[in-house]
């Protein structure tokens, strides 16, 4: 009997890929042999299989073979939730443990500014192109005219133009710089972190149980939330290309792009970013000081802390427990958020090791998204 795990995960920006165009990278591990009713009855034993997406889609994917063949395990009766038990991957210990800031609001609006500037621009260099046409019809240009500046003549579409395809980068350079005093400001005086107890222990497709108490309350904050939510992290990028036989001297496979220096430490994403999932952050705290969302999840349930139990309602999709494979990374978490009167929301995470559900796990269409900071709405 084997375990097979598959996975063709969204890239950064996944909806300029088609995804059956891309490669399935998977990989199978030797489990135990024996005889085949034997194997099936030791399935009740072990985590039941899952499938996120289809062979079109996006696809994670953790199956049985039983001489090369999948086993179909939906109904075999377990009599427990089972957990996963592994070392967690350096993307959760580095980049989604303890606080973390939310970016400047300005990232996400000059992206929709420099999208409109495009079209813009798209829009004037065409006319420019057809102007003369028009002319030789007797239809006067529009702007064609100059303007003097100094001692040079510049098109008056020109003086319009250029300041609006400028004004992005100023106004990202601002941003960025306001991000850093940022979190220069919170290394000085972080607060102190939530004490969070859980009641018992949590189940995918269950309510989680658990207290939280906030030991220090500071005067500029204001509404205090909870959530919890479940997504699939990059596989490990070196795991991606032993899978698909390609060497990481190589050409990387679609999908993948070359991969840039780390700032801080191999194994943090996989590579396809580009350098844009996150804000110009300090690297005095080491994995930064922004939550990068994960390219597919789900929320669970909010709910205000008020000092006593709290009860939130699991995702409504079919997801499954804890899974930290090299391949496969399934990652549970709450997330406190805490409103704040400068600076944006305040972030507080914290992981959580989620049992599988008793049967078979099976999302058709799994939630995605561009993989950057300032698109995640905790």
């Amino acid at each position: 009997m084997q375990l097979e795990q598959r996975i063709r995960f969204p890239p950064f920006e996944p909806y300029r890929f088609i995804p059956s165009k891309l490669p399935i990278a998977s990989q199978k591990i030797v489990l135990e042999s024996g005889k085949r009713d034997d194997l099936i009855q030791t399935l009740g034993e072990r985590v039941p299989s899952f499938r996120l997406g289809d062979e079109n889609n996006w696809l994670i994917e953790q199956r049985y073979l039983i001489d090369g063949e999948p086993v179909d395990d939906s109904q075999i009766a377990r009599t427990s939730h089972y957990l996963e038990i592994s070392k967690s991957p350096v993307a959760v210990n580095k980049q989604r443990t303890g606080w973390y800031l939310t970016p400047n609001p300005i990232h996400a609006a000059v992206r929709s500014f420099i999208s409109k500037t495009v079209i813009v621009l798209l829009v004037v260099l065409g006319y420019l192109f057809i102007e003369p046409v028009l002319n030789s019809f007797g239809i006067p240009g529009i702007g064609t005219g100059t303007v003097r500046i100094g001692f040079l003549d510049y098109p008056i579409l020109a003086v319009v133009i250029v300041p609006l395809l400028f004004s992005p980068l100023a106004l990202r350079v601002g941003a960025n710089l306001a991000d850093l005093v940022q979190q220069q400001n919170f290394i000085k005086s972080p607060p102190e972190p939530p004490k969070v107890v859980i009641i018992e222990q949590p189940s995918a497709g269950n309510p989680l149980r658990f207290t939280v108490e906030l030991p220090e309350i500071r005067e500029n904050w204001g509404d205090v939330q909870v959530t919890w939510r479940v997504g699939a992290l990059s596989p490990a990028r070196e795991e991606l290309f032993k899978s698909l036989g390609h060497s990481e001297s190589m050409q990387p496979p679609p999908g993948l792009t070359t991969e840039l220096p780390h700032h801080w430490e191999v194994g943090l994403d996989d590579g396809t970013g580009g350098g844009e999932e996150a804000p110009m952050e300090s690297h005095e705290v080491k994995g930064g000081l922004f939550l990068r969302p994960m390219r597919i999840m789900e929320f669970g349930g909010k709910s205000a802390i008020n000092g006593e139990e709290i009860n939130l309602e699991p995702p409504k999709l079919d997801w499954p427990g804890t899974v930290s494979s090299p391949l496969i990374r399934i990652h549970w978490e709450l997330i406190v958020r805490i409103q704040r009167e400068k600076g944006g929301p305040l972030l507080w995470v914290l992981p959580l090791e989620v049992c599988h559900p008793k049967k078979s796990s099976i999302i058709i269409s799994p939630p995605t998204n561009d993989g950057r900071t300032e698109s995640d709405s905790v």
